[in-house]
C-alpha cells in the first residue's frame, strides 16, 4: 500500500545568488518559506516541479520538499528544511544578517 501524498512546496537554489528560494502560487520565487504554495495534491506538486525545473536560467535543483500549513504560511517539517530557511550557518550574512532568523 502506497504513503499518502504530504504536503509540499517547491525550492530550489536561486542560480546567480545561491539562495534557498520557493515557488510561489503566482509563479515566482521568493526567499521567504511563508510565501510558498503549499501545494497538497500529488499531480499539481508534479506539474509544479516541472515547471521549476524548466526554469534552468533561474534556479537551480528544485525539488519537492515536506511542509505543513501555518499560521502564516507553509512550515518546513524537517530539520533539513527548517535549516534552509535561516540561510548559511558560517557567518551573519543573507537572511541572518537582515534578521530574517
Amino acid at each position: 500500500m502506497s504513503r499518502a501524498f504530504t504536503p509540499k512546496v517547491v525550492t530550489a537554489n536561486a542560480l546567480i545568488e545561491g539562495d534557498v528560494v520557493y515557488l510561489t502560487d503566482d509563479d515566482r520565487w521568493t526567499r521567504d518559506h511563508a510565501e510558498a504554495e503549499l501545494i497538497e495534491d500529488e499531480a499539481h506538486a508534479q506539474i509544479r516541479l516541472l515547471k521549476a525545473e524548466q526554469q534552468r536560467n533561474v534556479v537551480v535543483g528544485p525539488y519537492l520538499a515536506d511542509a505543513r500549513r501555518g499560521a502564516k504560511g507553509p512550515e518546513p517539517v524537517h530539520f533539513r528544511e527548517g535549516f534552509r530557511t535561516r540561510g548559511p550557518s558560517n557567518y551573519p550574512h543573507g537572511k541572518q544578517e537582515a534578521g530574517h532568523v
